[in-house]
């Protein structure tokens, strides 16, 4: 009680007066945060509107990629940013985020592809010099898939074709790449109209397919009868024909290509599909060749001479016209002749020599044709298509005093045709008959008989000395005279017949000359026939 008294106030003083408290306002000094607290809130939502998909692109390697610096662009406009890259767990690439514009979702479709752009020299061209200065960014060809994605896989290379292209695909199958590669041009009578954009190796591991692009409006000219052919480089052909050298333009020379064209009697006009298959021949001629009706037979032609200078894919010819080509050479041992022959097998084109499918149709009256027309006279043999390579064909050609082969089988599953030896060969048999004959000639028998034929006229001149020295006084000077004069010309004749005598010893020496010279001809017939080229560069020391 008296604690409460004494917290009493004294006595005369005034009475605290009890106010309810007032409300809270804010200073001013608070308004300038929640101003700027709002403005960064609708900075924020704005940029939450309009903000696109993050994406992320795997790249075997960061380089180029800067985050928050490089730009994602689509035709030089861009698009979006790179906002991170880490390497992945195992290491083996990197994921690159990627945060795209409000305005760029439709690249978030799942065929789009990406790319870091940056100087690249490759067949196609030089490409991304203008990052020199500007630096790296990662260029961009928008899908049209109607599925979206937000993981994609990033291209090493930029794409040879992008979305936007106009043309269309083709399907080439060849034996093999040559100097071909991605980027390689497509020509059309010179005229860049395409390019080659992939290939790959066939599982059986022998055919090589390749793709190419025809640009527009370029792709009308592809029909189906169109042909297909390595354009690349220097074609350099030297056979039995000469020498063929033939190219499309400088760049196919540095670069390789193809090229297209169709026959010039094609009457083909409509443009074929897309993605249609042709063959990839080796070069024009091959390509241009045209199609057999019938299927080609083989045949062996068995040779007993040299075979030097002839390869495989040499023509085989009938009076000017090429009705087939050698398949392959080859060598064969005769136990029973202990000797060799050559046989060559070439492949023959029924409807190139004027026949029909009736006439091969039948094999007895295939097998009838041939035999008539070996009993005619038709025979194979090698020629020289050309003295400057060497380079040798195989002819056939009726040849009427040739006898007729006693093992002829044309009944083989390799029918084989007879053969004569060629033309050079017959020179040198006729050379070596020549000397033959030459050498059996007896010039000694001969010299010895005119020898014994001297000495009898020798004996009878002096037999008729002994005449005219009986009838001297009678006969007249006349005779006496003439008579000195035969024995003086027989008197020559005898210096000029004798064994030590200069016209024999001449006679000799030319037939001894004549011998050799038959030789050194037998031996440059052969040089020339292993050496051809020494017609031109002349004879080589043989080390």
């Amino acid at each position: 009680m008296t604690e409460h008294i004494d917290r009493l106030p004294p006595a005369g003083l005034p009475q605290p007066e009890r106010k309810p408290p007032a409300r809270w306002l804010p200073s001013i000094v608070w308004l300038i945060p929640i101003i700027a607290a709002v403005v960064g809130l609708s900075l924020l939502i704005t940029a939450l509107i309009s903000r696109g998909p993050e994406i992320t692109v795997t790249f075997r390697t960061a380089e180029g990629l800067t985050p928050g610096k490089t730009a994602v662009r689509y035709k030089d406009l861009d698009i979006g940013v790179v906002k991170s890259a880490r390497l992945a767990a195992d290491r083996s690439h990197v994921i690159a985020t990627i945060a795209l514009t409000k305005d760029a979702r439709s690249f978030a479709a799942a065929d789009t592809r990406f790319w870091v752009v940056r100087p690249r020299f490759a067949i196609s061209g030089v490409s991304g010099l203008e990052t020199l200065l500007s630096g790296a960014y990662i260029g961009v060809d928008a899908g049209r898939s109607a599925e979206t994605s937000h993981r994609f896989t990033g291209l090493e290379a930029p794409p040879v074709i992008t979305s936007d292209s106009s043309g269309s695909q083709f399907v080439l199958h060849a034996q093999d790449l040559g100097s071909l590669d991605i980027g390689s041009p497509l020509f059309y009578r010179r005229v860049q109209v395409g390019h080659v954009v992939a290939y790959q190796l066939e599982p059986n591991g022998r055919d090589i397919t390749l793709r190419v692009f025809v640009n527009k409006p370029y792709e009308k000219l592809v029909t189906a009868d169109t042909r297909f052919w390595h354009a690349s480089g220097v074609d350099l052909k030297l056979d039995a024909n000469g020498l063929k050298l033939s190219t499309q333009s400088l760049v196919t020379v540095m670069l390789g290509g193809v090229a297209f064209q169709a026959p010039e009697h094609s009457t083909v006009r409509k443009a074929a599909a897309e993605n249609t298959e042709f063959l990839l021949a080796a070069d024009q001629s091959e390509a241009m060749k045209e199609p057999e009706e019938l299927a080609p037979a083989l045949a062996v032609l068995n040779f007993d001479q040299s075979v030097r200078g002839l390869s495989p894919g040499a023509p085989v010819d009938f009076r000017g016209v090429t009705v087939g080509q050698v398949r392959s050479i080859g060598i064969e041992y005769q136990s029973d002749k202990k000797a060799f022959r050559m046989p060559v097998v070439v492949e023959l084109y029924p409807s190139r020599m004027g026949l029909h499918e009736k006439d091969v149709a039948d094999d007895m009256r295939k097998r009838a044709i041939v035999q008539s027309l070996v009993q005619r006279g038709m025979r194979a043999q090698l020629r020289t298509g050309n003295l400057l390579t060497g380079q040798l064909f195989v002819a056939l050609d009726f040849f009427p005093k040739a006898s007729l082969p006693t093992d002829l089988n044309l009944n083989a599953s390799l029918p084989e045709f007879p053969t004569t030896p060629g033309t050079f060969d017959e020179l040198q048999a006729k050379l070596g008959d020549i000397v033959t004959k030459m050498g059996k000639v007896p010039f000694d028998q001969i010299g010895q008989d005119a020898r014994t034929a001297m000495v009898t006229m020798n004996k009878m001149l002096g037999n008729a000395d002994k005449l005219v020295t009986q009838v001297n006084g009678d006969v007249a000077p006349q005779v006496l005279a003439a008579l000195q004069d035969a024995r003086r010309t027989l008197a020559t004749a005898n210096e000029a017949l004798g064994p030590d005598a200069s016209l024999q010893q001449d006679t000799r020496r030319m037939m001894q000359e004549l011998t050799r010279t038959a030789a050194s001809l037998r031996m440059l017939t052969d040089y020339l026939e292993r050496h051809p080229e020494a017609l031109l560069s002349g004879r080589r020391e043989e080390k």
